[in-house]
């Protein structure tokens, strides 16, 4: 016979993580979906990826092609659910106003990101001077955004 407990203590997290989410507008809700999504991009990205093309961690094709991986996938995100109508205030939020009144500028500047980790998502595990130079188009990809619609 089974134990019981874990199953029961694993309905029990997932009725506690619902009641929380329900609780949240849905404002509060779609800007904690693109921080999370962003932020695990960043981990990838500036925790392994960047250290890896500026000489800081020592170049793994395996590690780098999978971060990228995760990098690309993760890139599609935060743009489809996570930036909504009425999601500019609620949850604390570094996403400036300009998103709503711009929005096809930011959406073009999103779908440039895009593109740009997806091609590093294709040349991260090849050789290191490709993903460096990929890395670095990534990055300016992601700062020309940040530049327009992200408060620092």
């Amino acid at each position: 016979m089974k134990p019981v407990v874990p199953v029961v203590t694993a309905l029990a997290v997932a009725g506690a993580f619902s009641a929380v989410v329900a609780a949240q507008t849905p404002a509060d809700r779609a800007i904690k979906y693109r921080q999370a999504a962003l932020s695990t991009m960043g981990f990838h990205f500036f925790g392994i990826l960047a250290p890896m093309a500026k000489g800081e961690r020592p170049y793994d094709a395996q590690v780098a092609a999978r971060s990228a991986k995760f990098v690309a996938e993760l890139s599609e995100m935060p743009w489809h659910d996570g930036f909504p109508a009425g999601s500019e205030s609620g949850a604390p939020t570094k996403a400036k106003p300009e998103i709503w009144k711009d929005k096809s500028k930011f959406e073009k500047l999103a779908q440039a990101m895009q593109a740009e980790a997806i091609k590093l998502g294709q040349v991260a595990g090849t050789d290191l001077a490709t993903m460096r130079a990929q890395v670095q188009a990534t990055a300016k990809a992601c700062t020309n955004c940040h530049d327009d619609f992200r408060s620092r």
